[in-house]
């Protein structure tokens, strides 16, 4: 399930809104084997003691749908507090707290527990020479399960030269950050999503990829081609 974060604003009557659309697709919820289908997250309807009861609307319907599950209005907002949205994949969003902690978080997610929410530290950063770890442009993952599924790979693309990977609930060894330095200037803003057809890691501005399952690999580049209209 990916998820797409955007700014958000305070609406007139006190509703949380977009100023545009947080869009959830294409997978399985992070809780469950329930198919979810794609939605916008519109904001959420503060109901009390820092909480707001989400509103989405499914692509296949027209008016939006405020549910029960109740999710923090910070987290929603996105402007206060020390929780700062960083990215998100598979309906489990990333913060990056004050104490320099990534995190992934299953509370906007619709289908998700709202009492008993999922939030998972992962290893502190590490910064690699003449890089930085502060702006985060992206985080991206290989699976929806990144508490208990051995091969879901964790990867957080830095603004500059900086990519790290990381195996959240790897049992073999302690989990830590795979670290690999860009040497491209032209993807050192772009952003990194998984191919499930290639089982790969790759930029959306060129067609370089990662195997999480081969480490040992250096960076694959490809040609991308598109067939000429008959």
């Amino acid at each position: 399930m990916s998820l797409f974060l955007s700014r958000l604003r305070l609406g007139k009557e006190g509703l949380v809104r977009r100023s545009s659309l947080l869009i959830l697709s294409n997978g399985l919820s992070s809780s469950s084997l329930h198919q979810t289908p794609p939605y916008n997250i519109l904001g959420a309807k503060p109901c009390g003691e820092g909480l707001g009861k989400l509103i989405i609307k499914n692509a296949n319907e027209r008016d939006p749908t405020e549910l029960e599950k109740k999710v923090p209005m910070e987290l929603v907002y996105n402007n206060h507090g020390n929780d700062t949205i960083v990215g998100a994949s598979h309906g489990w969003i990333a913060t990056l707290k004050n104490d320099g902690i990534l995190r992934l978080q299953d509370d906007l997610n619709p289908y998700a527990s709202y009492t008993e929410p999922k939030h998972i530290p992962l290893p502190p950063l590490v910064t690699m020479r003449h890089c930085e770890t502060k702006i985060i442009t992206n985080v991206s993952m290989s699976s929806s399960f990144p508490d208990d599924d051995e091969t879901c790979v964790v990867a957080a693309k830095f603004l500059g030269a900086q990519l790290s990977f990381c195996k959240p609930a790897s049992q073999s060894s302690k989990p830590e950050w795979t670290k690999i330095r860009i040497k491209n200037p032209c993807l050192y803003s772009s952003r990194v999503v998984f191919s499930k057809k290639e089982r790969c890691f790759a930029f959306l501005d060129l067609i370089r990829s990662w195997d999480p399952c081969k480490t040992q690999r250096g960076p694959q580049v490809a040609d991308l081609a598109f067939p000429k209209d008959s």
